[in-house]
């Protein structure tokens, strides 16, 4: 996993491991849509927002990435923090690597900003060896299921009942599985 976390950058995305730094921006990029929560494991609204970056910072095995958006400002070097990601372990699995946590600002979702962050992660789990990238989605997002699907990702299972979110929802989960050999980028 060690080795999945240093920085990557595209013609307009840069992950960058998340460290301190990025608390305040992911706070404010967070805030954009305090809606979006209610489809979430966690909320990172509000009062939320702490408790909840503490956990997802302490979770054993993850690799958490700031979400920067290098044209944000339309000057060559700015740059603005629109969101996270992570890699995740997938339990039992040593030869797969799930891509997940991930939140990016209203501004930058449903285009070519998130086909592109998707497209380094991946490509960097399978340079690193992996066979398989998993994605599990709230059933409720089918903005995020239809994204995966486009990068080529398939349904493998609808997981009912698999996990009560902060709000208290049992939320039944869709797991997408994109195999190194269907990858196409």
């Amino acid at each position: 996993m060690a080795m999945l976390g240093t920085p990557m950058a595209g013609s307009r995305v840069r992950l960058a491991p998340f460290g301190d730094a990025h608390v305040e921006p992911l706070r404010a990029a967070c805030a954009e849509d305090p809606e979006i929560w209610e489809i979430y494991p966690v909320g990172m609204a509000g009062a939320h927002f702490d408790p909840s970056l503490r956990l997802l910072r302490a979770m054993p095995g993850w690799t958490m990435f700031a979400v920067l958006d290098r044209q944000a400002a339309g000057s060559g070097d700015a740059e603005k923090l629109v969101g996270m990601t992570s890699y995740i372990p997938v339990p039992g699995a040593d030869d797969a690597i799930e891509i997940g946590a991930t939140y990016i600002a209203p501004d930058v979702r449903g285009g070519p900003f998130n086909t592109e962050m998707k497209q380094l992660m991946i490509e960097r789990a399978f340079a690193r060896g992996y066979a398989a990238i998993q994605f599990r989605i709230d059933t409720r997002n089918a903005r995020s299921r239809r994204a995966v699907e486009k990068l080529g990702a398939g349904l493998v299972e609808v997981r009912g009942a698999d996990l009560t979110t902060w709000t208290g929802h049992v939320r039944d989960t869709a797991v997408y599985r994109l195999a190194r050999g269907d990858w196409a980028a």
